[in-house]
C-alpha cells in the first residue's frame, strides 16, 4: 500500500508542493531566503541567506515530524559558488552537527529570483 503525504507552507501556489512523502521517503523541494510571510531575507549577505534557507528546510521537516538527522541527500545550488563555498560549507557544518547526508554542492547562473544566491533541495527519510 502507497503511503503519500505532502507538506506545503502556503505562501505561493507554483504547481509543487515543498515536500513530498511516499512510502517514507521525503523528497525535499528547493528552499530559499523567505520568511513565512513571504519576504526575502538576507539580500546580498550568503551567511543569512544560507541560515534562513536551512531555517525554512526544517521547517519542511518538522512538517513531516522528522529533523535533520533524517536527511539522506542534500543538493546546494550557488549563483557565486567561488566566493560562496566556504561560508556556506561552514554554515552547513554547524547546522548537520555529526550527521553527515550525501549531497551535491552546484554552481549556477541564476536561480529563481535575481537576489537569491543559494537554495537547496533534500532528500529525507521517515525512519
Amino acid at each position: 500500500m502507497t503511503h503519500v503525504q505532502i507538506y506545503d507552507h502556503g505562501l505561493w501556489d507554483h504547481g509543487i508542493t515543498q515536500g513530498y512523502s511516499v512510502n517514507g521517503n521525503i523528497y525535499i523541494s528547493g528552499q530559499f531566503s523567505h520568511d513565512m510571510e513571504g519576504a526575502f531575507i538576507g539580500e546580498g549577505d550568503i551567511e543569512a541567506q544560507t541560515r534562513q534557507t536551512l531555517e525554512n528546510l526544517d521547517r519542511v521537516l518538522q512538517g513531516f515530524d522528522v529533523t535533520k538527522s533524517n536527511l539522506a541527500y542534500i543538493e546546494i545550488y550557488l549563483t557565486n559558488a567561488q566566493e560562496h563555498t566556504e561560508p556556506v560549507i561552514r554554515l552547513l557544518k554547524e547546522y548537520m552537527g555529526q550527521h553527515r547526508p550525501a549531497g551535491s554542492l552546484i554552481g549556477v547562473n541564476y536561480l529563481a529570483f535575481p537576489e537569491q544566491l543559494i537554495e537547496i533541495s533534500a532528500v529525507a527519510h521517515t525512519d
